[in-house]
């Protein structure tokens, strides 16, 4: 039996979880949702635990799902005209930086003692924090959850002074954010300054465990000044492989209505045509430089409109975010492009390969945890849209062995039922105070 707070005075909801033994982890992941990309991979983890017979719940501000262990925060009606003024309130600070970049920016957040009072109702064994952005939580108030947790980087946001993608000209992370170049500020006392203050003021006072979902970004951790000296250790997201299979190519074709016999080349991203940083200027060069461009057609998810590229038939999906419609643009896809300039982890590459479409991506960050070069897909020169449009060449032409190939890495590699049983042992290290961190040794608590 799990007792969940929702209001004040308290509201208490219960959930009966009949499966579970008395001395079962009992583990609570806190996202801000549980769609979007860290949302979804939140998700899939939570269901995974639930297989294992593991206590998991999940706690969030904007639920979509309908999973009773997904619980909404909000419960009372004030709660709820809070929550959706919670993202726009926790921006506020951000008016005083008139030309900041047009990327996502998330100072500290706000105080939310409904939340505070609900995770301590729950009384986990260990937190599971994942992307709390969008006012959720202020950090500061981690300090009152006197628990063991793990922090899952979704993005780098974490170790930054507000930043969830660190700009190529600074270098603050390593010593102190000031004058961020998101903000185009001017000032050693701007928000990003004082957003790490309050960071590198809790994080100290915090059982905290990190995890780097990629290699690449538990790297970036270690080198950073906040998360230094914390435990690091490197888990990745999660698939189900039996949700995330090929469907044959002609079936998939006719559930999407497209009868021509062209090769399917796809792109997909939230924001795939707004968000620079996604790598549609790259991709949209590539592209012209293929031959034979009018036997290729391009598929677009997570956008619903964009430049068009010349000779190039293109068809926007929009957003998608259930499985099965996923599962159907990968299988009848002859090649995935993920042209992103940075990944945390590549999740869009991984939902592929499990689908067994192979992948081309630049060669950073952490989509080379995913993909294999020339194995299961094509890794390109960082950010050379000649090699990218190489890849793509050199994909469809050895289509069958990559296909079969990326299929064996997803199972293999990144199956729920596997690294959810590596998440479990991670969670008993956490509770026994002693973490194994990802490049050898260990840290005590």
């Amino acid at each position: 039996m799990v007792v969940v707070a929702g209001s004040s005075p308290v509201v208490i909801t219960i959930i009966h979880f009949s499966q579970y033994k008395d001395d079962t982890l009992k583990i609570l992941h806190l996202c801000t949702s549980d769609s979007g990309g860290a949302g979804r991979a939140a998700l899939r983890l939570h269901k995974a635990l639930l297989e294992q017979k593991v206590e998991s719940l999940m706690l969030v501000q904007n639920k979509t799902s309908d999973l009773p262990s997904v619980i909404r925060l909000a419960k009372s009606k004030p709660q709820k005209i809070m929550e959706k003024l919670r993202p726009a309130l926790s921006q506020l600070p951000l008016m005083f930086y008139p030309k900041r970049e047009k990327d996502i920016f998330s100072p500290n957040g706000l105080h939310n003692k409904t939340l505070l009072n609900t995770i301590k109702a729950i009384k986990p064994d260990v937190l599971h924090l994942h992307w709390i952005g969008g006012g959720f939580l202020h950090i500061k108030d981690l300090q009152k959850l006197k628990m063991p947790m793990l922090w899952s980087l979704h993005d780098a946001n974490p170790y930054t002074g507000g930043c969830h993608v660190v700009a190529a000209a600074c270098i603050g992370v390593g010593v102190h954010c000031k004058k961020c170049p998101l903000l185009n500020s001017q000032s050693k006392f701007d928000i990003s300054f004082w957003t790490f203050r309050t960071k590198a003021q809790t994080y100290p006072k915090l059982n905290l465990t990190i995890n780097g979902l990629s290699r690449w970004i538990a790297s970036c951790a270690k080198e950073s000044l906040l998360l230094k000296d914390k435990p690091i250790i490197n888990l990745p997201n999660p698939i189900d492989t039996n949700i995330y299979k090929p469907i044959p190519k002609d079936i998939a074709k006719e559930l999407l209505g497209l009868t021509a016999k062209k090769t399917i080349i796809t792109f997909g991203a939230i924001g795939a045509t707004s968000i620079e940083r996604k790598g549609y200027p790259q991709l949209k060069m590539a592209i012209k430089l293929l031959q034979n461009k009018l036997d290729m057609q391009l598929v677009i998810f997570g956008a619903s409109s964009g430049d068009n590229i010349e000779e190039v038939e293109t068809l926007y999906l929009g957003h998608l975010n259930d499985d099965i419609a996923l599962r159907i643009i990968y299988s009848l896809s002859d090649v995935v492009i993920v042209p992103s300039l940075v990944e945390s982890f590549g999740q869009v590459a991984l939902e592929s390969l499990s689908c067994g479409t192979p992948v081309v991506a630049f060669d950073t960050s952490g989509l080379k945890d995913i993909i294999t070069h020339k194995i299961d897909g094509y890794l390109a020169k960082a950010f050379d849209a000649h090699d990218l449009s190489e890849g793509i060449l050199y994909v469809l032409a050895h289509t069958k062995t990559l296909s079969r190939n990326a299929r064996q890495k997803a199972v293999q590699n990144f199956d729920s039922k596997l690294v959810s049983k590596q998440y479990i042992a991670k969670y008993q290290e956490i509770l026994n105070g002693f973490v194994v961190n990802e490049g050898g040794g260990a840290k005590t608590k």
